[in-house]
């Protein structure tokens, strides 16, 4: 197990010792205002949300001014309703508390997100995620915390069915990722934490067993429950000062994970996951929303026995946003390659109002499937309607299209 760990420990080693080079050393190239440009400087005063209408419609008069420290809670709130899998409709809310832990002017927009949903038949979801920057950013803490009891469609490895050869499983599934990191140089944090994926009472409700389905050999058997635990090592790399609306910066994500067995997982297995994101503005003009946001990820399991349900999928990161105008998990793999680009506009000039344009790729292993060289794509727009100008939260309504299927995408904040 230990060997293991060590040659994981040594793939990443050089990406990391680049990585920190390139930080420490960019930013001391750098003046001071090109840094600055990251953070959102808009003046709220020439903005407009939907909490100004609902004040100037009950005749609310505006608050004191946020003091210095900003230690202040900014809440967006969504209730909205959705068709699930295997018929039937959900109730689903979401919360965003946007708030500061320090002075605004060194600590960057903490961010926490609950979305519950229920279709009131003993169907529920109950999600967590945080993203929390300590004082001064001497810290990040980024969380992501489920309680799931819903049925799902699952699509086997690669292109191994076709879009109406799905089949229907259920299950109850708790995950609890946590994870703290120290910054080492401006934007730059290394740390680590625990992780667990917990699959119970697993079901089909075709009555086909998932290993007769599937050609995967991996935890496609019958039984109970697929436990993996371990625990990860974790790099970010964030200049952004707002993750809720992304103002300019870049970001980068490696989380390098192992679950043996004697933490309680039934196999020994190893995940990486690595993103980038970059946000090109294409305007200095601080109340006026004109950029290009790209974004690309690669998540693997290497050759590792990784149980079916762990496996690399489609919507499978934090916020289960990725693959717009796909179905949820619709493609999964021992390795998956996502890219994504969006064009993001202001369609008011008081930020009320926006929209965007976006397409995505991803490419997966498995049958019927090659990597990087079998491609499936997707496109769509989106309109932004602005619900918090102090958090920058907008209520983001999506349309996505793909060749076998369409669907709407609702959220709070930007989706990435």
């Amino acid at each position: 197990m230990y060997s293991s760990i060590r040659n994981l420990l040594k793939a990443p080693r050089f990406l990391l010792v680049v990585l920190c080079s390139l930080c420490c050393n960019g930013f001391a190239q750098h003046p001071v205002h090109e840094i600055e440009l990251t953070r959102h400087v808009a003046d709220t005063a020439k903005q407009r949300d939907l909490i100004d209408i609902a004040k100037n419609i009950l005749h609310i008069r505006p608050g004191n001014t946020v003091d210095s420290t900003g230690k202040k809670v900014y809440f967006s709130f969504l209730p909205f309703s959705t068709a699930v899998p295997g018929g039937g409709q959900a109730l689903i809310t979401t919360t965003t508390a946007g708030f500061y832990l320090g002075d605004r002017e060194t600590t960057n927009m903490s961010r926490m997100t609950f979305t519950p949903y229920t279709n009131f038949a003993r169907r529920f979801g109950l999600p967590i995620r945080s993203y929390v920057w300590l004082e001064n950013n001497t810290w990040v803490i980024d969380g992501d915390i489920r309680l799931l009891k819903y049925p799902i469609e699952t699509w086997g490895v690669g292109r191994e069915y076709g879009n109406d050869e799905h089949l229907m499983m259920d299950y109850t599934y708790l995950r609890i990722y946590q994870h703290a990191l120290k910054r080492i140089c401006d934007g730059l944090f290394l740390g680590g934490g625990y992780n667990l994926d917990y699959w119970m009472n697993i079901r089909s409700q075709e009555h086909q067993l998932l290993s007769d389905y599937t050609s995967y050999p991996h935890g496609t058997d019958d039984r109970e429950y697929i436990l993996s635990s371990g625990l990860s090592l974790n790099m970010i790399y964030d200049t952004r000062a707002n993750s809720i609306n992304p103002w300019a910066g870049n970001y980068a994500n490696i989380r390098l994970r192992t679950n043996p067995k004697f933490m309680g997982s039934q196999q020994n297995w190893n995940s990486l996951f690595v993103e980038t994101r970059r946000y090109h503005r294409f305007t200095r003009d601080p109340n006026e929303q004109n950029m290009l946001a790209i974004r690309q990820f690669l998540w693997t399991v290497f050759n590792s026995p990784a149980p079916y349900l762990d496996l690399p999928t489609l919507a499978g990161d934090t916020y289960n946003s990725s693959g717009r105008g796909f179905p949820l998990n619709r493609f999964r793999g021992k390795s998956l390659y996502y890219a994504e680009a969006e064009y993001r506009r202001n369609l008011t000039s008081n930020g009320l109002f926006g929209f965007v344009a976006f397409v995505n790729a991803n490419t997966v292993s498995g049958p019927e499937s090659s990597f990087f060289r079998t491609w499936n794509f997707g496109s769509g727009v989106g309109a932004r309607i602005k619900f918090n100008k102090n958090a920058g939260t907008n209520i983001a309504i999506d349309y996505g299209v793909s060749r076998h299927h369409h669907g709407v995408h609702l959220s709070l904040g930007e989706v990435f």
